[in-house]
């Protein structure tokens, strides 16, 4: 007995003696990704896990061979790494997380700098079509929030690089298709969206309040192919569309309205809270507080130096009230005066283009009426406009490659390029190579943009391909120098329908480019870089349906 109460003793003895000399399990650090390629002005979220700690917090530096400081670009406090403005020479950065807990624990990252570009990468969304939206809490920004794959939205982008879009033909927060009114921002240094006003279900009637009133309470009715401008102020503005004055009331509208976003309030401005209105077009060239464009959708619009809002064309109610496929009516709203003015144009549906010499500016020239053309403010304020499906020289309906300018001062248009005649195949000649000869084919809700340089920008839309096909849509991307009067295809295929090729979200990839698409919602940041959002297009596996991919394009 005496000898098995020893024989006890010793063995917890020893129990004790190995548990006082077990050491605790070590700080460790996982840093995700563990290796990137960027290009400049590009940036990339890391994440580093501390385990075997209760403190999780780290702390973050670079360095390289080839660098220094602000050489090796920087990093914030949450791991957010940004390239720096020029390919350190070794072209590789370090990105070290170290805890906090024990300075003696980190892991590193390898990032390679590149200093090319003409790539594409998928940023955010799904890379399979028809997701519905994940909207999270109103106001609220979060990893986790998502438009549903969207049509035809309205969009703008701050003097933050944040982008906005409003409504479209949309997935809901249950899945469900309808037009939506809901408004979102997107900040592309988090990479988180906000849902921020309107509805997440579908098919929202609009509460109009009294004109000229902000409030709480208003909202534009669920809508889609409206247009819409940023002002000087920040302020968004919005334009008719296809969409709903009342529950299960729906049709074209022509209601402006103003969104102030340090408020958070929207506030009818002009127009009618009813659907079918004719245009009152009044004398042209003179304002007039009755003057007011019919209802319509599809149209395009600019807005100039002076802040005043222009309005082109779409399928909508002239002067008569006749309600047509297209209209070549050029409009100017003045956000000071709250006066419209018809400026160019046919006050009647239909009208064939006018098209005079390539390259001469005459008063008789005028483009041929159309919906869904897309256009360009350039560094003079003359307003650019470019194909969409509408009328051609010779009354013939098709889809349209002609490229146009306007010069408000002396009131005239000029043909620039493309043909007066619908229907004609797109000519890409070598890709990344300027030509006289090269041109888009005829399309139209193509998305575009113009780059720092001036130079004007395309891509998509449902149009004709180089084999003379026309398509559901295309992913082909292009680029116009106003200044060479050349096209350069810069991007995608010359043959319609293309899959999108989606590879890892985040990384850059040079082979990574988005499915062929229309009615996306495009934007530049202020690093020049192009953005494109959803459409109605291919997904990663060539189905057709609505899209809520995000991608970036690096020049």
């Amino acid at each position: 007995m005496q000898s098995r109460l020893k024989s006890a003793i010793l063995i917890f003895s020893l129990l004790v003696a190995f548990s006082a000399c077990e050491a605790d399990p070590a700080v460790s650090i996982m840093l995700t990704p563990n290796t990137a390629s960027l290009y400049i002005s590009q940036s990339l979220q890391f994440t580093a896990r501390v385990f075997n700690s209760t403190n999780k917090e780290v702390t973050w530096s670079l360095s390289g061979t080839g660098c220094s400081g602000s050489t090796c670009g920087t990093i914030s406090s949450t791991g957010l790494y940004s390239t720096p403005a020029s390919v350190p020479n070794p072209a590789i950065v370090t990105v070290k997380a170290t805890s906090v807990a024990d300075t003696s624990k980190s892991a590193s990252a390898t990032i390679t700098i590149l200093a090319g570009g003409n790539v594409w990468t998928w940023v955010s969304g799904s890379d399979i079509v028809n997701q519905a939206g994940v909207y999270g809490t109103k106001g609220t920004p979060a990893p986790s929030n998502i438009p549903g794959g969207r049509w035809r939205a309205a969009y703008w982008l701050d003097s933050n690089s944040t982008l906005w879009v409003f409504g479209g033909d949309s997935r809901d927060s249950t899945g469900f298709l309808g037009l939506l009114n809901d408004l979102w921002k997107y900040d592309p240094t988090s990479n988180e969206w906000t849902w921020v006003s309107g509805a997440n279900i579908s098919y929202q009637a609009g509460v109009y309040g009294t004109k000229g009133i902000p409030a709480p309470s208003n909202i534009p009715g669920a809508r889609n192919s409206a247009v819409s401008w940023l002002d000087s102020s920040g302020n968004l503005w919005l334009f008719g569309g296809q969409g709903y004055i009342t529950a299960g009331n729906s049709g074209r509208l022509n209601d402006l309205w103003k969104y102030d976003p340090t408020s958070n309030e929207w506030t009818w401005i002009s127009g009618s809270n009813t659907l079918f209105q004719a245009g009152i077009y009044g004398t042209k060239g003179t304002a007039d507080p009755l003057n007011v464009p019919g209802a319509r959708d599809s149209a395009v619009s600019w807005l100039d130096a002076s802040g005043q809002l222009w309005l082109f064309g779409g399928s909508g109610y002239d002067s008569v009230g006749y309600y047509a496929d297209s209209l070549n009516d050029l409009w100017k709203f003045d956000p000071a005066t709250l006066e419209w003015t018809w400026v160019s144009g046919s006050n009647i549906a239909f009208q064939a283009g006018v098209y005079g010499t390539k390259g001469t500016p005459a008063p008789s020239n005028v483009p041929g009426a159309r919906v869904w053309p897309i256009s360009w403010l350039d560094s003079s304020s003359k307003l650019w406009l470019f194909g969409g499906l509408g009328l051609d020289s010779a009354d013939h309906q098709g889809w349209l490659n002609d490229l146009w300018k306007y010069d408000p001062t002396s009131n005239e248009w000029t043909w620039f390029s493309g043909s007066k005649t619908v229907g004609q195949a797109g000519v890409y000649g070598t890709k990344g190579i300027a030509g006289s000869l090269t041109v888009p084919g005829g399309r139209y809700e193509a998305v575009f943009w113009i780059d720092s340089n001036g130079r004007f920008w395309l891509f998509g839309g449902v149009g004709i391909d180089s084999a003379g096909n026309l398509g559901d849509s295309l992913n082909d991307l292009w680029n116009y120098d106003p200044i060479t009067l050349q096209w350069t295809w810069a991007s995608g295929s010359n043959t319609a329908d293309q899959a999108g090729i989606y590879g890892t979200k985040g990384p850059v990839d040079p082979i990574t480019v988005p499915g062929a698409r229309n009615g996306a919602v495009p934007w530049v940041d202020s690093q020049g870089e192009l953005w494109i959002f959803g459409g109605y297009g291919y997904d990663s596996a060539g189905l057709n349906g609505l899209l809520n991919d995000l991608w970036r394009y690096n020049r």
